[in-house]
């Protein structure tokens, strides 16, 4: 596995689709209310990628991915195709956001509320951004990517929840996916050893059921856990920095 190193060019380049991803979370906050489609959602999103960024969508055709965004409601893991079935109150929403810019890929999701959240679907929500913190935390050159696998897997199941296993994290630049894979549960101290200039994702998804899951084979894309039970993923692009980590699709309201 050869974990890529970038350039401060593309470095650079990547911190503007980090930010532009970023940007299109928080805009497309005041959107995610009661009774509006994922359709729309991605309209949204796509415009504004589109128009305003002067940047391209990467799902979009990805593979053969129909939208421009993943959206993926209550027991949907991740990769939800966007349709015409309406938000309701209490249902919970991951959107994945990843744009192109100049050739550079920015990746990163958050979890909304529909309605009022109630409170399962709150503390799962919690924990598994908590999950994605503990991992950045650790992030410095010299760190094993097993030491982000165990610690969001002790955070999730000291919770009494489970981790996905099938689907990781991922190196990110000029390609959507590169090396090295990013797996959300592990041992410490075990796996490939990071450097100044890597860039990844973590990407927790973590179930309040079991952990195995089921793929859609009718659309070839959708995951759902295999007990129906709620889902819920957080994700970052990470920059490993000379005594740290930047992570490039931070949000305004994110302070680490």
């Amino acid at each position: 596995m050869t974990i890529l190193i970038k350039t401060t060019d593309q470095i650079d380049k990547m911190r503007i689709a980090g930010k532009l991803a970023a940007e299109v979370l928080e805009m497309i906050e005041e959107h995610v209310v009661t009774g509006i489609t994922t359709n729309q959602l991605n309209q949204i999103c796509h415009d504004y990628i589109v128009d305003v960024q002067q940047a391209i969508p990467a799902p979009l055709d990805y593979h053969g991915f129909p939208k421009s965004i993943c959206t993926s409601v209550n027991q949907v893991v991740c990769h939800g195709i966007p349709n015409d079935k309406k938000l309701k109150s209490g249902d919970i929403i991951n959107i994945d956001i990843t744009v192109i810019k100049d050739g550079y890929h920015g990746d990163t999701s958050k979890m909304f509320y529909i309605g009022k959240p109630l409170p399962h679907a709150q503390r799962l929500i919690e924990v598994t951004q908590e999950c994605l913190y503990k991992a950045m935390a650790l992030v410095k050159p010299g760190a094993y990517l097993g030491d982000f696998g165990e610690v969001i897997q002790q955070h999730a199941e000291k919770n009494h929840y489970s981790v996905v296993r099938e689907y990781c994290g991922h190196g990110i630049g000029e390609e959507f996916h590169e090396d090295p894979q990013i797996l959300h549960y592990g041992r410490a101290g075990t796996g490939e050893i990071i450097r100044e200039g890597n860039i990844f994702t973590i990407e927790p998804m973590i179930n309040a059921g079991k952990r195995q899951v089921k793929l859609n084979k009718r659309d070839g894309w959708t995951v759902e856990t295999s007990d129906r039970r709620l889902s819920a993923q957080w994700e970052h692009t990470i920059l490993v920095t000379a005594d740290g980590y930047e992570v490039l699709t931070r949000r305004s309201e994110e302070s680490f």
